[in-house]
């Protein structure tokens, strides 16, 4: 199993991220094993600090439908789901056969079998199908991706809903020349900046920049637009 690199390249100091992964009240019952289990085996899920922001922003938005990008084997949608009400529902995709056996088995024991809906398969296939409206919208998949699915997410994403990116700072990358950039990861980093410079000053949305983990992009839909130019660009 590929090391999660983002857990070990935070964007603040490391003294700091040392302090909240320590201080940060840990989770308890199946999301606390299921984080553990991921972190004694190098699986990439979002970062304890990042975890217990989001925890607080779900559970203050309470939203009743929610797609998320990226499931791996689980822990952020479990995290997300259990805020959900009655009526509530996760939507979650990926292509991985390991992490789809593992999220299963975990949104099972977790007793969130009902509450999710698991799409297995490639993202950039699934997207342009979905033909309902989410409140919510996590996305922690291929960086690469992130500007080819904003079209598709401000498209089913209700108005006044929030995108949530994970991941968007690249240990601080993104801000260096791009020829100072190794060839591998280049198109991560123009597409991020692409990213950047689409939605922070945006009239149609409201968007924050929070440094947790890798950095998170969080953005807010006050106003439809079509972004679908987007895609006849990529």
């Amino acid at each position: 199993m590929e090391k999660n690199p983002m857990m070990s390249r935070p964007v603040v100091k490391p003294e700091l991220v040392d302090f909240m992964r320590k201080e940060l009240k840990p989770f308890s019952g199946g999301l606390a094993e299921i984080e553990a289990y991921a972190n004694e085996r190098g699986i990439p899920i979002i970062p304890h600090e990042t975890a217990v922001f989001l925890n607080m922003i779900v559970g203050m938005l309470k939203p009743q439908r929610i797609l998320e990008i990226g499931t791996a084997i689980g822990f952020s949608g479990s995290m997300m789901a259990q805020h959900l009400g009655e009526e509530g529902h996760l939507t979650t995709i990926d292509r991985f056969d390991i992490m789809i056996e593992r999220a299963k088995n975990n949104f099972e024991k977790m007793g969130l079998s009902d509450k999710v809906t698991l799409l297995e398969g490639d993202a950039a296939n699934i997207l342009p199908t979905l033909d309902e409206t989410f409140d919510l919208i996590f996305m922690d998949s291929a960086k690469a991706k992130y500007y080819e699915f904003l079209p598709h997410c401000m498209r089913v994403l209700e108005k006044g809903g929030m995108l949530i990116i994970d991941d968007v700072f690249q240990g601080g990358t993104i801000l260096e020349d791009e020829k100072e950039i190794p060839r591998r990861v280049r198109k991560i980093h123009r597409r991020l900046n692409l990213l950047m410079d689409t939605v922070l000053n945006h009239p149609s949305l409201e968007t924050s920049l929070v440094p947790l983990g890798d950095g998170l992009l969080m953005i807010k839909k006050i106003a439809p637009h079509d972004f679908s130019y987007i895609l006849e660009e990529i």
